[in-house]
């Protein structure tokens, strides 16, 4: 535990010189070096050293504890309360502004700090301005994640919390707190070196609340986005011991695995140690009396674990090649599992998941994993994703994403043979390959958690009706909007006079429907489609083309659809 605990203080350290904090750093220093104190003051003379060291811990040790609590906390409070998601980031924003209204305004400072001075019976001081300032930026601080910062996470988003836990988190305060504590005591000793700034106090602490504001407000608007994004390799190279890798899974209620041996590319069969057993299934399909599977039953058998989930394009694609090896070997003692792990909140619903898996003729064992527990055992990060595992239990081969089906294909056959000495098989069922290859848009989603390619690129309204206009002109792979949408995080709801433009280049473009109405669907002017959607949310197919091609797709969406995300081949 001593080491977990020296690894977080490190890797709180470099998370706090990592470029991604750099949005916090102008309100650090800021603390730091309004914090001076007030020459019409008695104590005038000593109050500027005593200011300059006290006030830039009190914000360092305000923003360590709120960040901890919120780490560790945070989504219990949520729940609790019934809070939206985003509600502790937003109540943050809106103290760190109040704080910034409160250097602009001393008697709304002194109001801010009098809480504090109370409980320590004396006027308020610097310092107590400064906790308040530290608290609101906690709840905005957001290192970069790397293994130590994941594992928490994971604990307190999955009610873990234990001692070990909070030790952890503490030194991964501690750790971060280290350079941000350098930067605003750098802003104190800055502020006493400029000539004549004590004498022009009020003027500094104006500047530093209007700093402050702005920097709320940029942070509100996620102005720091691209840069949070772009973590360096160093903050996470030092957590990466097969040690410590095996402490925080422990710490994350999670088993180390050694699957990340086997690497997709590999095209010779490997042993990367026992397979994980199917944890926290929610209900079984396709099995007798929806029975659970265990990989104990399954011995003796070769057995495919295809993770996958309905909606997803590049899943559907692969499941003729996955069904035709069911068909091919099962009577010679293959075995597929899906295990359906979903990305959107209409397929954790388990009656949505069997009418799409029948739909689409599967007839293999499902299990509905909808709290990414067996996703969690495998370590997996993929749609799809498959992990070959022979009669032993052990995982032999992985493959991501789509393609590559004839590797996957003959490893089944030599496992098969092995398990059985040498049983003659059937030949190889001969499957299209439909991989895509040609130049296409990304994946588009419509809803604001991964909202990237509208034009303009502007914030959307989040939960709640707007209106919008499209863009005088769409670059290919830019989506539009216009008339009336409520933007929700994984999809849009269309209102009165929804429209939709897409500047798309693929060879077929689907899109996720849900909801009730009609989507009325042209291709560079010419109307090509009316769709009528109701029922189970799913994948509709807009254009499909022998070729690759290009252009601008307009869809009129009647008022209570839903979308959700486009895909492309």
């Amino acid at each position: 535990m001593i080491g977990l605990v020296l690894i977080g203080v490190v890797a709180g350290f470099l998370a706090g010189i990592s470029p991604c904090i750099l949005p916090v750093l102008p309100i650090v220093l800021v603390a730091g070096a309004t914090g001076t104190g007030d020459p019409a003051q008695p104590d005038a003379a000593d109050a500027p050293r005593r200011a300059g060291i006290a006030r830039p811990v009190a914000v360092v040790v305000g923003l360590a504890l709120s960040f901890s609590i919120l780490i560790l906390a945070g989504s219990e409070i949520i729940s609790l309360l019934h809070l939206p998601e985003d509600s502790l980031r937003d109540a943050g924003i809106a103290l760190l502004i109040l704080v910034g209204l409160g250097y602009l305004i001393p008697p709304l400072g002194a109001l801010l700090e009098r809480p504090f001075a109370r409980i320590r019976t004396r006027r308020p001081s610097g310092r107590d301005g400064g906790f308040v300032l530290g608290l609101a930026l906690g709840v905005l601080y957001v290192p970069c994640a790397g293994p130590v910062l994941a594992a928490i996470t994971v604990v307190g988003a999955t009610h873990r919390v234990g001692l070990n836990a909070v030790f952890v988190t503490a030194a991964f305060a501690v750790g971060t707190a280290v350079p941000l504590l350098a930067v605003a005591l750098a802003g104190g000793q800055l502020s006493r070196r400029i000539t004549g700034l004590r004498r022009h106090a009020a003027r500094a602490r104006f500047v530093g609340g209007v700093v402050l504001i702005v920097m709320a407000v940029a942070i509100a608007f996620n102005t720091f986005q691209g840069l949070e994004r772009d973590v360096p390799s160093y903050s996470t190279a030092l957590q990466s011991s097969a040690k410590v890798r095996s402490q925080l899974n422990a710490l994350a209620g999670q088993q180390a695995t050694t699957l990340t041996k086997c690497k997709p590319a590999d095209t010779a069969l490997l042993n990367c140690g026992p397979a994980p057993q199917f944890k926290g299934i929610t209900a079984w399909l396709n099995t007798p009396g929806g029975k659970p599977l265990t990989m104990a039953q399954l011995r003796g058998k070769v057995v495919l674990v295809d993770f996958w989930t309905y909606s997803c394009i590049n899943c559907q694609r692969t499941l003729p090649h996955v069904e035709a090896w069911y068909r091919e070997y099962a009577k010679d003692g293959f075995v597929v599992v899906g295990v359906h792990t979903p990305e959107f909140p209409f397929e954790h619903v388990v009656s949505n998941v069997r009418t799409e898996a029948a739909g689409f003729g599967v007839r293999y064992p499902v299990a509905v994993d909808d709290n990414y527990d067996t996703w969690n055992a495998y370590n997996n990060e993929y749609w799809p994703a498959d992990y070959l595992i022979d009669a032993q239990g052990n995982v032999r081969h992985v493959n991501f994403g789509e393609g590559d089906y004839s590797t996957t294909g003959q490893m089944i056959r030599e496992l098969l043979a092995d398990a059985h000495n040498g049983t003659d098989l059937p030949p190889p069922a001969n499957v299209p390959d439909l991989t895509p290859t040609g130049e296409m848009n990304p994946e588009t989603y419509v809803g604001y958690e991964r909202l990237q390619y509208l034009v303009p690129n502007e914030s959307v309204a989040q939960n709640q009706a707007a209106a919008y206009h499209f863009p005088k002109t769409l670059p290919l792979g830019g989506m539009g909007l216009s008339g009336t949408w409520t933007d929700h995080a994984q999809e849009a709801t269309a209102g009165s006079g929804a429209e939709l433009e897409l500047g798309f280049v693929a060879q077929d473009v689907y899109l996720v429907l849900g909801g009730t109405g009609t989507v009325e669907e042209s291709i560079n002017g010419h109307p090509t489609a009316t769709l009528k959607v109701g029922g189970v949310p799913r994948l509709f197919t807009l254009y499909k083309a022998n070729t690759t091609g290009q252009g601008t797709m307009l869809l009129r969406v009647s008022p209570g659809v839903q979308v959700y995300d486009f895909t492309f081949g």
